[in-house]
């Protein structure tokens, strides 16, 4: 399109200041590029005429461009799938589509192009190339993968097979705009991808407004695709049968005048008639896809190309650099001649790409704003008294079903089924979403509860929601959370970097271990609860545990009222004792821990249990017998919000967007954890007790955990085999004071 040159002249825009190879006026510019495509005061070309067609390769050929040089840069990143992906992601900018996520974190250096173009990245500092080169892949910059917090992007992307779900869930969220999300090849083979989209069409077959985008080259990071010896009939059936009942499939080997081989081929080797043709071709087939997702029917655009086209190298090879790939490595440099543009061709391209959709991305596309949900007042709670037996999963259900009456876009997932988890309300008052009318099974087309039998898609469509501005909660048995607990994560990480509130990511997990006992070992995985609990250093992840069901209720509906935070609540589902009253149930979430029970009077040493989770107390308290039988003065701290417990220099609050720099301070924790002995208790991971252990004064301490699962009659005998008895406990205490009294006279 251009010849390749190194002149530049004073009418260069500022921003292309550190651009290194600037090529030749095309020869069409003057009749084809004489003004901008998309008009002034207008957000999308009004028609695929030879200028729209003509101005949006400028758009392919920028984005492939700035991707190289800025990967080059660094040495590093990752130029060879999105420079396949260019033409698509130039067309859905040119009709106005601008809400793009990804499912490919390895996009990164192309999206941040995209949004360096559009001038998004002024609004954190970066101007120029040169800026934009200085802040790639460096701390406060441009992550390697991509980051909500950058101003533009909507989403995170790095694990793959995340990206449909934010999706689905903005368009949920936003039925009059369009979510194109671009799927690669290479992780298409990603679990759940396909089976996530035809469930949500089945469970929302209204909600068609976003827009797959499958980047077909050929290749993966390090190797050919899985899908890569496919056909296009093939890829078409492969759509089809997961619901989608338009398929677009623009194939650059149908195009292909330069006799290349293979069935991935290049567009930038095309002909100049031939290129356009086929950039007209994509332009026409998103068009069609979007219109059709806009009215209705599912639809997928797939874009069949050879990875690396228009970068240094093809194929795998591409998706890469490493050290010495700079841009003074001739294939390097050869690449960004042959795709050098005119600066007039610059400032055109940075035109259209602001006017699209309204405006840079950074001041239009929905994740920019604070979205406005319904107003929920607060939720209601059931007073139970101290004694009595309450289930804490159905006292925490009422809770949620009353929510999702307040707020008809609030959605609960569970892949498990609510009624196991002894929480039918939910599924009584709000309906499972499904498409069969049954009232026998609470099933309902409007319903808002959301079964995929999926904890990924579970998982995913909650984040999505949460990060996107709507409230959403995921419920599952910690035993089969960690299939979905990967995109909770990275949401929650994103939201730790975020410049606006969103609602918290929150989720509850039932069905402990110690419920599970003759369901064996595959129902008994409590490990999760260190995985979360390792996170908790983040600064904006916690991990509750409430010890009975007014507590579940105050965590519950502390949790709603969070901003920025990933929130998981383990609780039971059994019938339990209630130590608290409501007062100390939110004393204990906001504060972090308290005092269940204290022996009125003792001359002898306090024994101190601290403890998370609700149906181990029972073991614990009958030790709590046995030690004051001997004389033992015992108290007993529920650990309720671990998070709380820490030393602020403990955990990186300070680096969350919306910080939380809340702690127990010396005195209060002294309070609750002093004594002469401390023992740790869980039913699950033992992580979350790690600040208890780390500021305890106490000269002897002990753990302890979870250890394995096995098959059991009961609740009892599975906390046996995992070496946790009323007599072990007490055993333990006393010969942590015995070890105590023999230093002390020792040393005497």
């Amino acid at each position: 399109m251009t010849a390749p040159s190194t002149n530049t002249s004073n009418n260069t825009p500022a921003f292309c200041e550190g651009i290194l190879h600037f090529g030749a006026t095309a020869p069409d510019f003057a009749t084809l590029a004489s003004s901008p495509a998309i008009a002034e005061g207008q957000s999308a070309i009004a028609s695929i005429d030879d200028k729209a067609v003509f101005q949006c390769r400028m758009i392919v050929d920028a984005l492939r461009y700035a991707t190289l040089q800025l990967c080059a840069s660094k040495e590093s990143g990752h130029p060879g799938g999105f420079a396949s992906s260019a033409d698509a992601y130039a067309a859905l900018v040119m009709l106005g589509h601008t809400n793009i996520v990804t499912e490919v974190g390895h996009h990164a250096p192309g999206f941040y192009s995209a949004m360096f173009l559009d001038g998004s990245l002024e609004d954190m500092g970066i101007s120029t190339m040169i800026d934009l080169q200085a802040r790639f892949r460096e701390r406060d910059g441009l992550l390697g993968h991509l980051s909500g917090a950058i101003p533009g992007l909507l989403a995170p992307a790095g694990p793959l097979g995340q990206g449909q779900h934010f999706a689905m869930a903005g368009a949920y969220l936003n039925r009059d705009k369009l979510f194109p999300c671009t799927i690669g090849d290479g992780g298409l083979g990603e679990p759940y991808i396909l089976s996530a989209f035809k469930h949500f069409h089945t469970s929302y077959p209204d909600v068609t407004n976003f827009l797959p985008v499958l980047v077909w080259n050929g290749f993966s990071q390090e190797h050919h695709s899985m899908v890569s010896l496919m056909d296009n009939q093939q890829m078409t059936n492969y759509w089809t049968a997961h619901d989608f009942g338009n398929v677009v499939l623009i194939d650059a080997k149908d195009f292909d005048d330069a006799g290349q081989t293979g069935a991935y081929v290049d567009s930038t080797l095309f002909s100049d008639a031939a290129r356009t043709a086929f950039t007209r071709a994509i332009m026409e087939g998103a068009k069609t896809a979007a219109d059709s997702a806009m009215n209705g029917t599912m639809s997928v655009l797939i874009i069949k190309q050879l990875k690396g086209a228009g970068v240094h190298v093809h194929g795998a090879k591409s998706h890469n650099l490493y050290p010495g790939d700079n841009p003074q490595k001739d294939t390097i440099a050869a690449a960004l001649q042959r795709g050098a543009l005119a600066p007039q061709a610059w400032e055109l391209v940075r035109t259209n790409m602001q006017r699209a959709g309204g405006g840079s991305a950074s001041r239009t596309v929905v994740t920019e704003f604070e979205r406005k949900g319904a107003d929920i007042g607060k939720l209601p709670m059931q007073d139970f008294a101290v004694g009595e037996k309450a289930v804490p999963a159905t006292a925490m259900g009422k809770m949620v079903a009353e929510l999702g009456k307040r707020d008809p876009y609030f959605v609960v997932t569970n892949a498990d089924g609510n009624e196991a988890s002894n929480m039918k309300v939910i599924n009584d008052v709000l309906k499972i979403r499904h498409p069969t009318e049954d009232a026998l099974y609470n099933q309902s087309p409007t319903g808002q509860v959301y079964e995929p039998l999926n904890e990924d898609a579970c998982a995913g469509f909650a984040a999505g929601l949460a990060l996107f501005g709507g409230r959403s909660l995921w419920l599952s048995y910690e035993s089969f959370a960690i299939n979905g607990w990967p995109i909770i994560q990275t949401v929650g990480q994103a939201m730790a970097e975020l410049r606006r509130k969103t609602p918290a990511v929150v989720t509850m997990f039932t069905a402990g271990a110690l419920e599970q006992g003759r369901n064996g070992w595959t129902h008994q995985r409590p490990e999760i609860e260190n995985y979360i609990g390792g996170q908790v250093r983040n600064g904006n992840v916690y991990l509750l545990y409430p010890a009975d069901a007014n507590m579940i209720q105050a965590a519950y509906g502390w949790a709603v009222d969070q901003v920025n935070k990933n929130i998981s609540i383990i609780a039971s589902k059994s019938p339990l004792t209630v130590y608290t009253t409501p007062a100390q149930a939110k004393s204990a979430i906001e504060q972090g821990a308290v005092t269940l029970y204290e022996s009125r009077d003792s001359s002898w040493e306090t024994i101190v249990f601290a403890v998370t989770g609700d149906m181990i107390y029972q073991p614990v308290f009958e030790a709590k017998d046995k030690l004051e039988a001997s004389g033992y003065r015992v108290r007993i701290v529920c650990v309720a919000n671990p998070r709380r417990l820490y030393r602020p220099a403990d955990v990186a609050w300070q680096h969350a967007s919306e910080a939380d720099g809340k702690f127990m301070n010396d005195a209060d924790f002294q309070r609750l954890f002093d004594g002469d002995a401390l023992i740790c208790v869980s039913g699950g991971g033992t992580i979350a007790l790690e600040p208890v252990m780390l500021r305890s004064r106490a000269p002897s301490r002990d753990l302890f955990g979870w250890q394995r699962g096995e098959t059991t009659a009961s609740a009892n005998e599975l906390m046996a085999y995992n070496g946790i008895t009323a007599d072990k406990l007490a055993a333990c205490a006393l010969g942590m004071v015995d070890s105590n009294a023999a230093a002390t006279s020792e040393a005497a």
